[in-house]
């Protein structure tokens, strides 16, 4: 047997590794994605003031910290029974917006860009952010304004690009001027134009390259998602709906009442947790989030162009759930899209500029759950309390960890459809990598422990067999 290690996986978040293992005829018997950093943060949470943890929590992650800050912030308003004003909720919302636009816009033009853009087998010396400059230099820097224009909304509210202070228990801490909502305002019409522009791209590359998409990692699971009482997409506050491999719906719960639908299964193999849907157990339970899940569970989005996209997108299957791993690009386009239209909407509401921004009420419960949908998925934050409001205990389920499942299946099944005959070639590995790269992971979010995390050391004979294992 031949075992072939891809370390580090390139164009992701955090730190991952896969190891591919053929048989003696050199075919793939099992390729795993191994998650090997732990960050502990549920741990290092515990006797903090729960009015901190909007702060602390963001520090999970430089790309995705206005996920955290808002769930965080959420969380916080249950524990202390403040609802935010209307105009706090109104620029919470709209600081969500700015971290769909600036995430997914990164993660398609950066991260899987030069996949897309300048091919799977193209040379590893130029498929990276340079190459695509070189390529098209034009749609680079529109891509990179894409992103600044996400950032650019974050920073006029939270006063910062990453790790932002802005929401806090019972609503935000600063309201918004007329100069600045007009700031975010003049660049929106670019934005937009690069967003429909990269729609376009990504739904030739999808013609071009249909037959690639239609083996690439394409395997039936449930589809997880937040949705409006109307049935479609929301990504702040809603529902979740949780529908089977057909479509069927299987639960429509309130985000709070997580515990008596999600379970977590642990593998040694890996630092990140597998969650399932309880009632069908593992592995049947297993499901998907993030955009092409969304975008599954949702019926319509209320904006007209990104509704306009989702008809297509739903149309790809026949109206069935779309299972291909690749078609996550196109559906993290349809959300910067609708993201745009809302935050145009929001910023054309009245009260968004309004100073009722706070709710000042302090009746300190004993538990606070909060739910966002941050742009890799489905996000909880769980904090058990003091009477006195220290944090006893965090549970967090971030997006990645319930992508956990269909990230090595797809590592599994894509290993399996291009490597045989013992014949690797490196652009057969990098579709490895693009497996994992469609969810776009966050991997320094997920990883956690629950209970004791032991040091193992394996200590290997020259010839490869395992000679001793040391545990402290």
């Amino acid at each position: 047997m031949q075992k072939i290690t891809i370390e580090p996986v390139t164009r992701i978040e955090g730190h991952a590794k896969v190891t591919i293992h053929l048989d003696e005829r050199g075919e793939v018997e099992h390729a795993y994605l191994h998650i090997n950093e732990f960050r502990g943060f549920e741990k290092f949470c515990e006797g903090r003031m729960y009015f901190e943890m909007p702060s602390i929590t963001p520090r999970i992650c430089g790309i995705c910290p206005v996920s955290h800050h808002l769930a965080a912030a959420k969380t916080a308003d249950k524990i202390v029974n403040a609802p935010p004003p209307r105009p706090a909720n109104l620029l919470r919302r709209l600081m969500h917006m700015g971290q769909i636009i600036q995430s997914h816009g990164m993660h398609f033009f950066e991260l899987a860009g030069p996949d897309l853009l300048l091919g799977f087998d193209s040379d590893p010396a130029t498929r990276n952010v340079v190459g695509l400059i070189q390529a098209d230099r034009e749609l680079a820097l529109k891509a990179v304004r894409l992103r600044k224009f996400g950032q650019e909304i974050i920073y006029l509210l939270g006063g910062r690009k990453v790790h932002p202070n802005f929401a806090i228990p019972g609503g935000v801490n600063k309201s918004l001027s007329i100069k600045d909502r007009d700031a975010i305002l003049a660049g929106y019409a670019e934005a937009l134009e690069t967003t429909r522009a990269g729609i376009e791209i990504i739904k030739g590359w999808a013609t071009q390259y249909a037959e690639d998409i239609g083996k690439f990692g394409v395997f039936p699971t449930g589809y997880l998602g937040m949705v409006r009482p109307n049935g479609s997409l929301e990504l702040y506050e809603g529902q979740l709906r949780l529908i089977d491999q057909d479509g069927a719906n299987l639960e429509i719960f309130n985000g709070e009442d997580y515990l008596d639908y999600i379970a977590e299964r642990v593998e040694n193999w890996s630092y990140l947790k597998f969650p399932y849907y309880k009632k069908l157990g593992w592995p049947a339970g297993v499901y998907r989030v993030g955009p092409l899940a969304r975008l599954n569970v949702a019926t319509a989005i209320d904006t007209p162009l990104a509704d306009a996209e989702l008809r297509q997108f739903k149309a790809l299957n026949q109206g069935k759930p779309v299972e291909n791993t690749l078609y996550y690009h196109y559906a993290r386009l349809i959300e910067v899209l609708a993201a745009l239209e809302e935050a145009h909407i929001l910023l054309d509401d009245p009260d968004i500029l309004g100073k009722d921004i706070l709710n000042t009420r302090q009746e300190i419960g004993e538990r606070g759950v909060g739910v966002i949908e941050a742009p890799r998925g489905t996000l909880w934050h769980d904090y058990h309390v003091t009477p006195t409001g220290q944090i006893k205990s965090v549970n967090l389920i971030v997006a990645t960890g319930n992508n956990n499942y269909a990230m090595s299946k797809a590592v599994d099944s894509v290993a399996k459809t291009y490597i045989h005959n013992g014949l690797v070639q490196e652009g057969m590995l990098n579709r490895v990598e693009a497996a994992i790269r469609a969810y776009d992971p966050c991997l320094s979010c997920s990883t956690h422990a629950a209970g004791q995390m032991p040091m193992q050391v394996e200590m290997i004979n020259p010839d490869g067999s395992l000679q001793q294992v040391l545990v402290k």
